[in-house]
């Protein structure tokens, strides 16, 4: 680990001090802090401090911002993507140990001519993380920025791991593994898409925090976003990051500077409700077994599941409009891009997008 000078180390002590009070940081001193973090200067346990502080107490959206604001100056960027790429990502932390929906709708998306900039990572509070699963399907984690520029231009599909983008996380990476459970890093992910995207579903895993993670974006330039939160119905875990058949779906919508507020029903969509457990997951060899199967055409609550998810990211690409002008769900439009999404896979185009993704042409 880097050693800073002796002055940001005693800076980050007084953070910590502060985060022992109960105080909350400002955005301008949780950039910092997070800054510190990254730069080096913070050694595991103070790290470790720092986080479970935070969430102990309650992290607050100044915060968020500060910290997503750290991350952004010191990432890797894309340079120049499509104006309509999008991104779908979750922030993992929510407990249930599901298959993988959005790398799943990312190949979905992709088959239907929408650029996707999937920033993901391996599992740091999950069974199975994104670049784990990629991996085991044989898709290689590229690490130069001009050719995953020209795969997300040629090939509608980037996958962009977190280390490649993201080096200065490293010095957080094996305190949130060691913790296990869901840190402000959770959230933070998801707002720091390397390609810079400005239009994005993100799957979070506590409704409170929907509101947060739409005003960061929004004030961060992003022109149309969806924040979703499952509500499972009958489970101690209460949430899930995704738009789900478990039960009700809260969202967090901004759309051309308005927002909206509204929930999704599996019926809206023409989809049968069905509980989490039905696309439980496993490791990432397992998970990798059945995000194939379902681009291979098999049936059931995961492909119905990325089906609903995959409709809504086609709204957010601008490839349809759900939503009307006073934010109600128009059910007829939802049911039509589920079929779209339904098509992408049965046309063999979503099979199409993960062969091209493993470097195999035909």
């Amino acid at each position: 680990m880097t050693v800073g000078p002796e002055r940001f180390r005693e800076r980050f002590r007084a953070i910590l001090r502060q985060i022992s009070t109960r105080e909350p940081l400002s955005e301008r001193e949780a950039e910092e802090a997070f800054g510190l973090v990254m730069d080096g200067v913070a050694d595991e346990a103070q790290i470790a401090g720092l986080l479970m502080g935070m969430r102990v107490r309650g992290e607050t959206p100044a915060e968020l911002l500060g910290a997503v604001k750290a991350v952004r100056s010191r990432m890797q960027a894309l340079h120049a993507p499509p104006p309509d790429a999008i991104d779908v990502c979750g922030t993992g932390g929510d407990g249930h140990g599901t298959l993988n929906v959005s790398t799943s709708v990312a190949f979905v998306l992709a088959g239907l001519g929408v650029p996707v900039a999937k920033h993901g990572n391996r599992a740091l509070s999950s069974k199975a993380g994104a670049s784990d699963v990629l991996t085991a399907l044989g898709v290689p984690l590229k690490d130069d920025i001009a050719t995953l520029g020209a795969d997300l231009r040629e090939r509608n599909l980037a996958f962009m791991a977190a280390p490649h983008h993201h080096p200065a996380m490293r010095h957080a990476a094996g305190v949130r593994r060691a913790l296990g459970v869901r840190t402000l890093f959770n959230f933070v992910g998801p707002l720091a898409n390397p390609a810079c995207v400005t239009r994005q579903l993100v799957g979070v895993s506590d409704e409170a925090w929907l509101v947060p993670i739409v005003d960061t974006l929004e004030k961060l330039g992003s022109i149309r976003v969806w924040a979703v939160c499952g509500e499972v119905t009958g489970s101690a875990l209460r949430w899930i990051d995704e738009i789900t058949l478990a039960g009700p779906t809260h969202v967090e919508a901004l759309q051309d500077g308005v927002r909206h507020r509204f929930t999704l029903e599996p019926g809206m969509a023409g989809l049968v409700e069905a509980p989490v457990s039905a696309i439980a997951g496993g490791g990432p060899e397992e998970n990798a077994r059945a995000l194939e199967a379902l681009l291979r055409g098999s049936h059931g609550p995961y492909r119905d599941t990325v089906l609903f998810n995959a409709a809504c990211g086609l709204h957010i690409a601008g490839r349809g409009q759900i939503l009307n002008d006073a934010g109600q769900v128009k059910q007829d439009v939802l049911r039509e891009l589920v079929a779209h999404a339904a098509y992408s896979i049965d046309s063999g185009a979503a099979l199409g997008a993960l062969e091209a993704a493993r470097g195999v042409t035909g």
